[in-house]
């Protein structure tokens, strides 16, 4: 593992947050420690996650962050949902059974948050959508439409209503034979969460980490007020800069269909499945989520993607901790809604 190695963070992953190269100025009264700043970025769940981070010297800095790098590691190995003998694969091939499964702490923090999720937000987010995920990730390779009569038969197997917990002893029953979870839209917030938290652990406090758009913050670089950060929009027109919003101990993630889509027969497909449906989106949107932390941010995003817009205030009222901003691209043209404060964090130098 190299310090300061940079790399192209996001390439064609769904959406790029990136670090914005301008300061916010010192804050007031602020007396850091003297510390460096180093950056790392490793392939973890399939995608690059970077780290930035502030630390005395070189061989704290190493430590802490393979401590990060490391735990993102346990995370996959448990949640994967395309690695045959994780966790969640496992827990996948005991839908139908009669009885309940035991399951990890984290598997179970991602179970509970995203039921959660799901029942807040009438069904939009669903866990369960892994069928009908594969089925379209399938879609997209082969250019074909997704068999109308096998979408059907997988949309059998899809209902967040059909997971079960049990509370008070870490349990977890699929009734559906054939049920399948897909922790896509909202591993790698938690990812985020658990990554700040090891860094937190080993004495890092002004750190950063990035991973497939998505982005959580901790205290800001010494002498500075906060984290800026770049919003990729749909086009930025006549040349001009993208928006900044400032964050401290804050994460960011945005939903949408930039770079992983399909068109089959004329129509967009976003790479976003709707689980009431069966379909890929075709009703197209830029979600970003400002949040406390990252497993909130990340799946609330997926769920503003999908659910309907008369819908959108009612869910945000359930996380009131928490900001929005959505691009509508309509036929009419772009047209762009704050809720809840979105405003306050934006930047214009």
């Amino acid at each position: 593992m190299m310090a300061g190695r940079s790399s192209r963070l996001f390439g064609s992953l769904l959406l790029s947050l990136t670090l914005a190269k301008a300061g916010s100025g010192v804050a007031p009264g602020l007396h850091p420690p003297p510390s460096q700043r180093f950056q790392y970025s490793e392939p973890q769940m399939g995608v690059p996650f970077k780290l930035i981070l502030y630390a005395p010297d070189q061989e704290r800095a190493d430590r802490a962050a393979q401590a990060a790098y490391s735990r993102i590691a346990a995370l996959n190995a448990s949640l994967s949902n395309y690695e045959t003998d994780s966790e969640l694969s496992r827990l996948g091939y005991q839908s139908g059974r009669k009885g309940w499964t035991p399951v990890s702490l984290d598997l179970f923090r991602i179970i509970r948050h995203g039921q959660q999720m799901a029942q807040r937000s009438r069904g939009a987010f669903d866990l369960t959508i892994g069928p009908l995920a594969a089925a379209w990730r399938n879609a997209r390779r082969t250019k074909a439409f997704p068999n109308r009569d096998q979408l059907d038969r997988l949309r059998r197997r899809v209902g967040w209503r059909f997971l079960q917990i049990d509370h008070a002893r870490q349990r977890v029953q699929l009734s559906r034979k054939g049920m399948r979870l897909d922790p896509g839209g909202i591993a790698k917030g938690d990812a985020l969460d658990q990554a700040l938290k090891t860094l937190r652990n080993q004495g890092i406090h002004h750190a950063l980490v990035a991973g497939a758009g998505d982005i959580a913050v901790a205290a800001p670089p010494p002498g500075r007020s906060a984290w800026r950060i770049e919003l990729t929009d749909f086009s930025q027109p006549h040349g001009l800069p993208p928006p900044l919003v400032a964050l401290t101990h804050r994460a960011i993630a945005t939903s949408g269909d930039l770079f992983q889509f399909v068109e089959l027969d004329g129509i967009r497909y976003s790479h976003i499945v709707d689980p009431r449906t069966g379909l890929g989106l075709t009703d197209r949107r830029l979600v970003t989520i400002i949040a406390p932390d990252g497993i909130v941010a990340d799946s609330l995003a997926t769920a503003l993607s999908i659910a309907n817009e008369d819908q959108i205030d009612t869910i945000l009222q359930c996380y009131p901790t928490t900001s929005a901003r959505i691009l509508f691209l309509r036929e009419s043209g772009l047209e762009e809604k704050f809720y809840q404060g979105f405003g306050r964090y934006i930047r214009s130098d």
